[in-house]
């Protein structure tokens, strides 16, 4: 097993946007009514945010849907990718018109293993190609494909957003449990909260609009969690007690 090394980074997070409205006739009808300014202004997403991460920390962002997650999450890819670490963005993760056996694993086995990891553990799905899968089996197997990459970073937008809530918790525990049984860093996105305890972060950063920001640091949450490996059996077993 690979332990999880602690090294602290920081990232300071500024991202504003300019924003110009286009000055129509009913623009400026509607400006005059409520009282609107039409100057040019930087809309501020985010502003001397300052986060410490260490490698192999799971982060979880959450909150309103138009808040600014995504850029969040995409400001820390990008800065940890400038820093050399390997990144495994799951929206980038291509899948071939193949079977789903004959695309991941250097073996058999070991690309079971992989699949198990995800919660897929139907015989039937092995030999399937990802056209035939379902929008929540293609999701799962699309994290598979990022847990083989061995990446130091994985990083899911809209995490498991697509599955019903049992399966996402216990799809979540078995992903923080793979990440932190390889020490690599997971960087996760959903406007769900209900995550938190399956998912087990050190960082929660949760943030609604404008100016609304709340940032958890959660001390020792590796110590609480069980890093061994998950079978295909707990998988089951837990999406049954979570039912």
């Amino acid at each position: 097993m690979t332990t999880t090394t602690e090294v602290s980074d920081q990232y300071l997070i500024n991202v504003k946007f300019p924003t110009r409205v286009q000055r129509t006739e009913r623009v400026l009808e509607v400006a005059e009514a409520f009282g609107i300014g039409l100057d040019d202004k930087d809309f501020v997403v985010f502003e001397d945010l300052n986060l410490q991460i260490k490698r192999g920390d799971v982060v979880y962002i959450t909150g309103q849907s138009g808040a600014g997650k995504s850029v969040l999450l995409r400001e820390l890819t990008r800065q940890m990718q400038e820093r050399g670490l390997k990144t495994a963005v799951l929206d980038e993760t291509l899948l071939e018109p193949i079977p789903l056996i004959d695309q991941i694993g250097d073996s058999t086995k070991k690309g079971l293993e992989y699949m198990a990891t995800t919660g897929i553990n139907d015989a039937y799905l092995y030999i399937r190609k990802p056209g035939e899968l379902s929008d929540g089996q293609r999701y799962r197997f699309r994290l598979s494909k990022a847990i083989e990459t061995g990446a130091d970073v994985w990083v899911a937008d809209e995490f498991l957003a697509v599955l019903d809530r049992t399966t996402a918790k216990a799809i979540a525990f078995a992903v923080q449990k793979a990440a932190r049984r390889v020490g690599a860093t997971v960087l996760v996105a959903t406007t769900h909260a209900d995550l938190r305890d399956d998912l087990g972060p050190d960082l929660i950063v949760s943030k609604r609009f404008r100016e609304k920001l709340k940032v958890e640091v959660i001390e020792e949450a590796i110590s609480r969690l069980d890093s061994s490996p998950m079978t295909r059996e707990e998988l089951n077993q837990r999406i049954l007690d979570l039912s």
